[in-house]
């Protein structure tokens, strides 16, 4: 006979694990097998299997993968701020956030395998992209060096199809470049088949080599240029670009867009293409330009034009000696030549401004006849800009747009700087003012004009405006001053 109520009374069992769903095993099946063809498969199959939406989000460059397409500015969102969102599940994955919008019928414990499946998915492709990746920025290294020793050709056998001629080449320091050298990588995913952007951790510096394919491309940013600024923003870098070149210039714009520290003041991506909206590129109409620029250049071949032009962006033949790979004195004696060919006076500033603008213009086939010579030793006087470019109304005009932030005393500075090709000691004695008082006064007519001064490219369309726009009272001698060598600038 049993005796009832006889023993401790037996504790209550506890819940066992949650019984598995089949359906379980086959979304990790196919979230893997999404996973093995590309990271936007995967996020395609997540939102598909959550019956909501997922979104793959890149802190720098926004949404990288999105489905569908309309939910990446919600994943932006989720991802900024996942606690505003408690409905979302968010994951940190290597580089980048995954937001996970489940339907209203997914349970939140399968929303939670769907996302928690897909992150390790992600993560596992991020390692294997490592692997890869490391190989592509050695390559990518490997064609920048290449391009600054001067080895274009060579460079494009290993690009290896490229359509790219001209580059715009960006010098970026600070503490954190070898981080911001990876957050770009990952945010612009470049790849090895025709890159549109070289990116490579050279020598400190975060350098990026943005590929153009000439023509109209020329005339503004590259694409890529928000996202640089961005990264440079973000990691608090800061340095400077330099203008478009071909890409047998590329050393010479290196020498243009550096040192990297020496960008304008307050701005953290100093800008060395020009004068923004106001220069020559984007004001005179691209055929005309293009055809002036074929007739003066006409007499000089490949080599000499490349010469040249080394020798006009770096601002000396020692300089462009260097970035050639080739003796001071050979450059020199090449350089007589071509002034020969072109009947110029190579030292004359005027004429070096007119030469360099003509090299930076597209090129044509059909050159203007009788363009005539930039500027021919003993010819008269020809207005700074072209009357075959802008004629002298539209030339002046342009002028007073580009110096308007200047008064008189940094115009007269300024001009004398550029007329004695940059050098600060010879320009403070003819203004009769301390050598540290002229450099204060170029680093404002820099931080007024919002560019770099020691561009070559800034430095001679300067100096094409303030010719143009130069009278009578623009000399030295007109300089405001109170008494010895200081100034005492106007009462307005």
């Amino acid at each position: 006979m049993t005796a009832r109520g006889s023993g401790r009374a037996r504790p209550a069992s506890a819940p066992g694990p949650r019984p598995v769903d089949p359906r379980d095993h086959l979304a990790v099946r196919r979230l893997t097998h999404a996973a093995t063809h590309s990271a936007a498969l995967l996020i395609a199959e997540a939102a598909v299997l959550a019956e909501g939406w997922a979104v793959l989000v890149d802190p720098v460059a926004g949404p990288v993968h999105s489905a569908p397409p309309g939910a990446g500015p919600s994943g932006a969102r989720a991802a900024a701020s996942p606690q505003t969102y408690p409905q979302l599940t968010v994951h940190h994955v290597a580089g980048g956030v995954l937001v996970l919008g489940p339907g209203r019928t997914t349970s939140s414990e399968r929303a939670a395998l769907i996302a928690r499946t897909t992150a390790d998915l992600l993560r596992v492709r991020a390692r294997r992209a490592d692997e890869t990746s490391r190989a592509e920025q050695r390559l990518h290294t490997a064609i920048l060096r290449l391009l600054l020793a001067g080895e274009h050709r060579l460079a494009l056998d290993v690009l290896g199809g490229t359509t790219a001629t001209h580059a715009t080449l960006y010098r970026l320091t600070g503490h954190a470049a070898p981080v911001a050298h990876q957050a770009l990588w990952r945010a612009a995913r470049p790849g090895t088949a025709d890159p549109r952007v070289l990116i490579c951790l050279e020598r400190g510096e975060l350098v990026v080599l943005a590929l153009h394919d000439g023509g109209t491309e020329l005339a503004g940013r590259h694409p890529a240029h928000p996202l640089i600024a961005g990264v440079a923003e973000r990691h608090r870098l800061t340095g400077a670009s330099a203008a478009p070149v071909p890409l047998d210039m590329v050393p010479a714009a290196w020498t243009e867009a550096g040192p990297p520290a020496q960008g304008p003041a307050g701005d953290r991506l100093g800008s060395a293409v020009g004068l923004g909206a106001g220069e020559l590129l984007r004001v005179i109409p691209a055929d005309r330009l293009a055809d002036w620029a074929s007739a003066v250049l006409r007499p000089l071949g490949p080599e000499r034009r490349r010469i040249l032009e080394c020798r006009l962006r770096t601002g000396s033949a020692l300089a462009a000696a260097g970035a050639l790979g080739l003796s001071e004195g050979t450059v020199r004696s090449r350089l007589r030549a071509v002034g020969t060919l072109l009947a110029v006076d190579l030292d004359d500033p005027t004429t070096q401004a007119r030469l360099l603008l003509a090299l930076r213009a597209p090129s044509v086939s059909s050159p203007v006849p009788g363009a005539g010579p930039v500027a021919a030793p003993g010819m008269p006087p020809r207005p700074a800009v072209p009357t075959a470019l802008l004629a002298p109304a539209e030339a002046r005009s342009w002028a007073a747009d580009v110096l308007e932030p200047l008064d008189t005393r940094l115009r007269i500075a300024l001009r004398q700087w550029l007329l004695r090709r940059g050098r600060t000691a010879p320009a403070a004695a003819a203004l009769g003012v301390h050598r540290s008082t002229l450099t204060a006064w170029l680093t404002e007519c820099g931080g007024l004009l919002g560019v770099d001064l020691s561009s070559a490219t800034v430095r001679s369309e300067l100096h094409l405006a303030l010719e143009t726009a130069a009278g009578p009272g623009d000399d030295a001698p007109a300089l405001p001053r109170r008494g010895g060598r200081t100034y005492r600038a106007p009462r307005l």
